[in-house]
């Protein structure tokens, strides 16, 4: 069987019937009103590439296969806060959505060290720590243009004005109060991350 460019096989008409729950008669009606882009073999086979399949989905509204769907790039979060609760409450929500590579730091100094071993993407920073605080480790973070990808977003219990202009003005991305709901959680990181809004 010929391949697509990508290396990827072309799909048949059978396996799109499959895939959208209709039948074959269903699919090869789609091909003829050109709704669906198709060519023939030599065998006067209909053959959909996979891009082709995809873009037909996406325009009307169908859900993608799974076996069609990539993989999602996992992203490395690095959680930082003295608080072994929060942080093992963290690691376990964002484990469970399967997008993501947790490691974790109790205060600001293992949270410098880590963040020059793992790489994260995104970290979730605590502001108030002892020793090295959110704030110091904000601005170490920013010094380095290397760094200017990495997504913060800070939490902390306090809710003073200045105290939250204060770490957005030395780099963070967002902030959100303590205590917050996972779904508050995961929606600060959809905007940040993948932006994504509500």
């Amino acid at each position: 069987m010929s391949t697509e460019k990508n290396g990827k096989r072309p799909l048949t008409t059978g396996q799109i019937a499959k895939y959208c729950h209709v039948t074959h008669r269903g699919v090869l009606k789609w091909v003829e009103s050109g709704k669906l882009k198709a060519y023939r073999t030599p065998g006067k086979h209909s053959r959909v590439s996979e891009e082709d399949f995809l873009r037909f989905l996406k325009k009307y509204n169908m859900p993608v296969p799974v076996e069609l769907q990539s993989p999602v790039t996992q992203k490395k979060v690095l959680i930082v806060d003295d608080d072994r609760g929060i942080v093992h409450s963290l690691q376990r929500l964002l484990i469970m959505e399967n997008k993501y590579i947790v490691e974790a730091a109790y205060d600001g100094f293992q949270a410098g060290r880590k963040f020059s071993d793992f790489k994260p993407d995104f970290i979730i920073l605590d502001i108030c720590m002892p020793g090295l605080d959110g704030y110091q480790l904000c601005t170490y973070i920013r010094q380095d243009m290397d760094n200017k990808h990495v997504k913060i977003l800070a939490i902390s219990g306090m809710s003073e004005p200045q105290e939250i202009k204060k770490i957005m003005d030395l780099g963070a991305d967002d902030y959100l109060q303590k205590p917050f709901s996972n779904e508050a959680l995961q929606q600060k990181i959809k905007n940040i991350l993948w932006g994504q809004g509500t």
